[in-house]
C-alpha cells in the first residue's frame, strides 16, 4: 500500500516530491483544457465559443482567473475544474504558470504537513480498530451525499 509517511526522507525532499506531482497533475488538467477548447472550435459549438457573452466572460477569466488558480490548489473537488476551465479559455501562460506555480507550492507544504499527519493518524487508528475507520469513511461519505443532495434540491426549487 502507499504510505507517504513511510518515505523516510527530509522535509524538503517530501514538499519537493509533492510540488513535482502536483505540478505535472494541473499541468496535464490544463492542457487538457486546451485540447477540449482546440477541438470544440471544430464543432457546432465554436459558434457558443464565438459569440460576445463567451468571449466577456473569457476575458475576465483571463484577467482575474490566476488568484483563482493559485486559490483552487487549496480546495477539494472544485481544483480540477478551476485548471480545467483555465485551459478551456485558454489563459495566458504567462498568468497561469506563475498562479499554478503559486497553488503547486502552498498544496506540496499543505499535504506535507497536515496531509502526512492525517496519513499518519489514520494509520495509527487502523491499527487500533479497522471497524472505526470504515465506519468513520462511511459517515464521511454519508455526509457527503447528504449535502450534495441538499444542494441540488436548493438549485432545483429556486
Amino acid at each position: 500500500m502507499f504510505d507517504p509517511t513511510t518515505w523516510d526522507l527530509p522535509f524538503a525532499v517530501v514538499v519537493a516530491a509533492l510540488f513535482v506531482i502536483v505540478a505535472l497533475r494541473s499541468s496535464a488538467t490544463y492542457l487538457l483544457g486546451r485540447g477540449i477548447s482546440a477541438g470544440a472550435r471544430r464543432t457546432r459549438a465554436a459558434r457558443l465559443l464565438e459569440s460576445k457573452h463567451y468571449e466577456t466572460g473569457a476575458r475576465w477569466v483571463n484577467r482575474w482567473g490566476a488568484v483563482a488558480v493559485a486559490v483552487c490548489f487549496l480546495t477539494v473537488g472544485l481544483q480540477t475544474m478551476v485548471l480545467l476551465a483555465a485551459g478551456i479559455t485558454r489563459m495566458p501562460l504567462r498568468r497561469y504558470i506563475p498562479a499554478a506555480i503559486i497553488g503547486c507550492i502552498m498544496w506540496a507544504f499543505l499535504y506535507g504537513t497536515v496531509g502526512m499527519i492525517g496519513f499518519h493518524a489514520i494509520r495509527l487508528l487502523w491499527g487500533t480498530s479497522p471497524w472505526l475507520v470504515v465506519l468513520l469513511a462511511l459517515l464521511v461519505a454519508g455526509l457527503v451525499v447528504w449535502v450534495s443532495r441538499r444542494r441540488d434540491d436548493t438549485a432545483v426549487a429556486a
